[in-house]
């Protein structure tokens, strides 16, 4: 299964109940990334050389991660893909990558939120600087609005949860991954979900969408 939606959207938390709920790994292309890079890998030293010029890693590479990564075992029932693909061409070479690996896509879920709730969401989260602990304003809020509950560091607003930030993130989305919905439509694999709510109200809805029993 792959996951869409805007930034700001709950994927990486609905991920989590999703592959505790149904017992397959959440692979987050984003972490995958990073791993790769600091275990020194082949693949992550050859993404290594594009990042430090400040381009973006060729989706080659990252296919290649994505195919190294369900190919070592745990993801023989199944898998839950978070952050890759972002675009239709993406998405056509990951087709490809898992009709190699004989594991086609069941579903591609979609969690649509409107444009003013994730920029709500997003400008509200706060990070500590010492022990990189996550809160919400208002759905997560510290006991101090500037201090971390766990370490007493200081909280503050990272730079991709700023406002101009913000907009930009969600253009490109717009332009970019958005087409996927439809790309997937048209294949009769979406399942589209209202991502507004509660994090329970919209697990149930997750659940009822993928027919997992449990909701």
């Amino acid at each position: 299964m792959v996951l869409l939606g805007p930034p700001g959207a709950g994927k990486g938390t609905q991920a989590k109940i999703i592959c505790d709920r149904i017992g397959v790994p959440h692979i987050s292309t984003g972490d995958l990334l990073r791993k790769s890079v600091a275990d020194r890998t082949p693949l992550g030293e050859k993404a290594e050389a594009y990042i430090k010029k400040g381009t973006l890693v060729p989706d080659g590479i990252t296919l290649e991660m994505i195919a190294e990564r369900l190919s070592t075992g745990g993801c023989a029932d199944g898998f839950v893909l978070d952050g890759f693909p972002r675009t239709v061409p993406q998405a056509e070479g990951l087709k490809d990558c898992l009709e190699r690996l004989h594991a086609p896509l069941d579903y591609v879920l979609f969690i649509n939120v409107p444009r003013g709730t994730t920029t709500q969401r997003l400008g509200s989260r706060r990070t500590c600087k010492a022990c990189d602990a996550l809160y919400h304003l208002v759905f997560n809020p510290p006991a101090r609005p500037d201090r971390c509950d766990s370490c007493g560091g200081e909280l503050f607003q990272r730079e991709d949860d700023r406002q101009e930030t913000i907009t930009a993130r969600l253009d490109v989305y717009g332009r970019q991954t958005m087409p996927l919905v439809n790309y997937y439509r048209a294949q009769g694999l979406l399942r589209e979900i209202d991502g507004v709510g509660k994090v329970e109200e919209i697990k149930d809805r997750v659940f009822q969408a993928l027919e997992i029993e449990g909701s």
